[in-house]
């Protein structure tokens, strides 16, 4: 998935009309990049937030990792956890006023399972074995073995999301593009002007309550000091998401009570990766020594003003099947962390600053995504706090692409990571574990119970009891954390700020949804 945000915008146009008049109630918001295709069955160039404005899901998942019915009223699953029966809404109409229904539901599964290969990281879609359209409002859905998530992988925004009929290419294969954006959800693509604005109006037909302010205008702003230049003029109503405005900026706007603002719950732990295949890494000693070993409150405190929050467990605690973990937290503790260091033989030799074994100094390599800023000062940091315990750490910037081949081909000592957060998780970080090409496997590959730690994560996805579940994930969770080759730094949070005619702003509980439901501009 992180592959995959690297990838370019494109330059179609669904429309590719310009605006001739603004709205008295038009809400304005900026983006980094263009919206994309409107396609809800591929990836980028096509924006998360945008395609959960047209397309809706089954099931959604809110707050604290409920999931609640959608276009499916109710569903009901089968003892062996193979076959889910969804009983469809019956008043549901797409935005060109068709019925929504089991045949298009079946229709946009049959169209994903066309591209299997494209949409295989999602767990359940390589295990479907038949979709069948039982009446008009009742879709039966067949695995070839159970798998658990299923249901909270519907409430993820792409690719299972549905389409209209007059939307499909004639061959009916979604990959290569759609005939028109139709989707069911509160919003319909009205003017579109490809990288510089998307107007969205709103749908008229949706079947769940109607949002308050009629057309949301979407503005290409790459630049991110130009987003916030945009916002003083007021030609901004809100901006919204992760890294959209520098932390200063942010903190600036909010101490001047001009504005709301609003910062989110947990979304995703900014981690450590530490590659156990490296020698210097393999004994769970000094490893645990490097998370002892630096002061992980003063850091997010210094780095993000306070904007994150110091992380003791490797997933926030908001995810489903994370509040229970039982692991130590790892406290600052420096005498604590030179006590193993010197037990696993790294000793510092009379007159040097770094410590050796067998002749070999204690140098490891962090790796880091050289656009953020974050993550370069937090290299930094460790670097200095670091060579207090003996320890030589060569800090390499790179750009985001390299990171990501580089952690995927083993090519690291450190690495900077964060989990997908909500709906992903925890099943999806635990199946990383598991997963080639992630770069996870390496980083567990001398933890002493690495086998039994593989059985517990294939058997979490097939169990059909909820205390059972709770077990292995307690379990599996808390020796990835004990073993110290995943070090939690802090947690990833969103930010909003915005006009002082907003309300009823609220965050999504999930990650990648739009943040626009109730929000309304007082006249």
């Amino acid at each position: 998935m992180l592959s995959l945000a690297l990838l370019g915008c494109s330059s179609n146009s669904a429309g590719n009309m310009e605006s001739t008049s603004e709205s008295s109630n038009m809400f304005t918001f900026a983006w980094p990049r263009d919206i994309g295709e409107m396609n809800p069955h591929v990836y980028n160039p096509s924006q998360l937030f945008a395609q959960s404005m047209l397309y809706e899901p089954l099931v959604s998942y809110q707050d604290g990792g409920e999931l609640k019915p959608h276009l499916a009223e109710s569903w009901e699953i089968s003892d062996d956890g193979k076959e889910y029966l969804f009983h469809l809404r019956k008043d549901v109409k797409f935005s060109d006023g068709t019925s929504f229904n089991a045949e298009i539901v079946k229709k946009n599964f049959d169209a994903i399972l066309k591209n299997v290969d494209m949409h295989g990281w999602l767990g359940f879609i390589p295990k479907i074995a038949q979709t069948e359209a039982i009446d008009e409002y009742t879709f039966k859905l067949t695995l070839t073995e159970p798998y658990y998530p299923t249901i909270q992988e519907l409430a993820v925004v792409r690719p299972v999301r549905f389409l209209g009929e007059a939307g499909f290419p004639q061959d009916g294969d979604t990959s290569k593009g759609v005939e028109k954006p139709i989707g069911t959800g509160p919003w319909v693509l009205d003017e579109y002007k490809v990288d510089e604005f998307a107007v969205f109006k709103r749908n008229e037909n949706y079947w769940g309550e109607h949002p308050s302010v009629e057309k949301i205008k979407v503005k290409v702003i790459p630049d991110a000091e130009t987003r916030i230049l945009a916002f003083e003029k007021g030609d901004l109503d809100l901006v919204y998401g992760e890294g959209v405005i520098s932390i200063d900026s942010f903190k600036q706007l909010e101490s001047t009570g001009s504005y709301g603002t609003s910062i989110s719950e947990p979304v995703a732990t900014r981690q450590l990766v530490m590659n156990t295949n490296k020698e210097q890494l393999s004994d769970v000693r000094v490893r645990q020594a490097l998370h002892y070993g630096f002061n992980k409150q003063a850091m997010v405190e210094g780095v993000t003003s306070g904007l994150e929050e110091k992380a003791d467990y490797i997933l926030p605690t908001n995810l489903p099947y994370t509040s229970n973990v039982d692991t130590t937290k790892v406290e600052y503790n420096v005498e604590k962390a030179k006590q193993l260091l010197d037990e696993a033989g790294w000793m510092l030799p009379e007159g040097k600053n770094v410590r050796e074994k067998d002749g070999k100094p204690l140098e490891i390599e962090l790796m880091y995504n050289s656009a953020e800023v974050i993550q370069k000062t937090m290299a930094e940091t460790l670097q200095s706090e670091w060579a207090g315990l003996g320890v030589k750490l060569n800090i390499v910037g790179v750009e985001l692409t390299t990171q990501v081949e580089r952690f995927k081909a083993n090519e690291f000592d450190m690495n900077f990571y964060s989990n997908f957060g909500a709906p992903y998780d925890p099943h999806t970080f635990v199946n990383m574990m598991n997963t080639e090409g992630f770069g996870f496997r390496e980083a567990i590959s001398s933890y002493p119970n690495k086998e039994e730690l593989m059985i517990q994560i294939a058997e979490v996805q097939k169990t059909t009891d909820e205390n059972e579940r709770q077990q292995l994930y307690t379990a599996i969770l808390g020796s990835l954390q004990e073993q110290s080759a995943i070090v939690p730094i802090s947690y990833i949070k969103k930010i909003a700020i915005y006009q002082k005619d907003v309300s009823n702003f609220t965050f999504p509980g999930n990650r990648d949804e739009h943040p626009f439901t109730g929000i309304s501009v007082n006249e």
